[in-house]
C-alpha cells in the first residue's frame, strides 16, 4: 500500500512504543501515533493526557486535551495538579511526546518566540507543561516536520531542555531521566549519539536521500555508521491509522492532514 510522509512518520513513532509504556500524550500527530500503537502492537499501553485522563481509549482523536472523548473513555480522571505532581513528577511516566517550532542537534526545543525575545517576529504559545514533561518522563520522543526553519543550528529561545546547548548540561544539572532519545521526522529517524548526545540519522524513510536530509537541516547533520531504511508501514498499520483519521474527521467535521 502506498502511503504519505505523514503516515510514515506517524507509524514510525507508534512503533517505538510498547504495551509496557505509560505515555504522556500530546495532541495531533503524537496522539495519532499513541493510539495506533494501542490499536495494533501495544494493546496494554497506558495513555494519559495533560487534562488528567488516565488509561484513556478514545475511538476518535481529540481536538484538545479537554476533549470529552478522553474523559468518557478513560479508566479515571484526576485533577491537573495531581496529574503533574503524583504521576509526572513522581516518575510514573515512561515516555513523553514533545514537539516545537524549533529543535537543535541536542534535542532542545523552542516553543516561545521566533526572533529576538523582546522584539519577536512570531510569538508562540510557550512551554505549557513541556518543561516538566521533558525532565520528568523516563524518555522523550520528539516528532516534527523536517525543514531548515525547524531543525536549526541555534534556537532563538530555549524553552524546553533536551540534553542542553552543548549536550552535557542535562547530566550536569543532575536530571536523572534520559531525555530525548528519539526524533522522528517526515524524512528520517534520529537518535542521540551516546558519547555526545548529538542527534544523528539512523534510518531514512523510503525514497529519502542523505542529501535531502542535509538540505533540510540547519546544522551539519551526521549519519550513524549504519543507516537503515525505515520499514514501510504495513497494511494493518495503515488501515488502522486511516480508519482512526476517518472516524475523527466524521466526528469533528474536519479534514485530517495526510500529506
Amino acid at each position: 500500500m502506498s502511503c504519505t510522509a505523514t503516515e510514515t512518520m506517524t507509524i514510525a513513532a507508534a512503533r517505538a512504543l510498547s504495551s509496557d509504556d505509560v505515555c504522556f500524550v500530546g495532541i495531533g500527530l503524537p496522539s495519532a501515533a499513541c493510539n495506533v500503537a494501542r490499536l495494533t502492537h501495544a494493546p496494554g499501553i497506558t495513555l494519559v493526557y495533560e487534562s488528567g485522563t488516565i488509561e484513556t481509549r478514545p475511538s476518535v482523536l481529540p481536538l484538545s486535551i479537554g476533549d470529552g472523548e478522553l474523559c468518557e473513555t478513560a479508566l479515571t480522571t484526576v485533577s491537573v495538579p495531581e496529574m503533574f505532581r503524583y504521576w509526572l513528577q513522581a516518575g510514573r511516566i515512561t515516555v513523553g511526546f514533545l514537539g516545537g517550532a524549533q529543535v537543535d542537534r541536542f534535542g532542545n526545543l523552542n516553543s516561545t518566540v521566533i526572533g529576538d525575545y523582546r522584539r519577536p517576529k512570531v510569538r508562540l504559545p510557550g512551554a505549557g507543561g513541556a518543561t516538566e514533561i521533558a525532565t520528568s518522563c523516563g524518555r522523550i520522543f520528539v516528532v516534527m516536520r523536517h525543514n531548515r526553519r525547524a531543525f536549526v543550528d541555534k534556537l532563538d529561545f530555549l524553552t524546553t531542555l533536551g540534553h542542553g546547548p552543548t549536550g552535557r548540561e542535562r547530566q550536569q544539572l543532575g536530571i536523572r531521566t534520559a531525555g530525548p532519545m528519539l526524533l522522528v521526522s517526515d524524512l528520517c529517524i534520529m537518535r542521540p549519539e551516546p558519547e555526545t548526545n548529538e542527534f544523528v540519522v539512523t534510518s531514512l524513510h523510503a525514497g529519502v536521500t542523505r542529501d535531502a536530509v542535509r538540505e533540510n537541516t540547519g546544522w551539519p547533520v551526521r549519519f550513524a555508521g549504519q543507516v537503515s531504511e525505515t520499514p514501510p508501514p504495513t497494511s494493518r498499520e495503515l488501515e488502522t491509522l486511516r480508519d482512526l483519521n476517518a472516524r475523527t474527521a466524521e466526528a469533528h467535521g474536519t479534514a485530517v492532514a495526510a500529506d
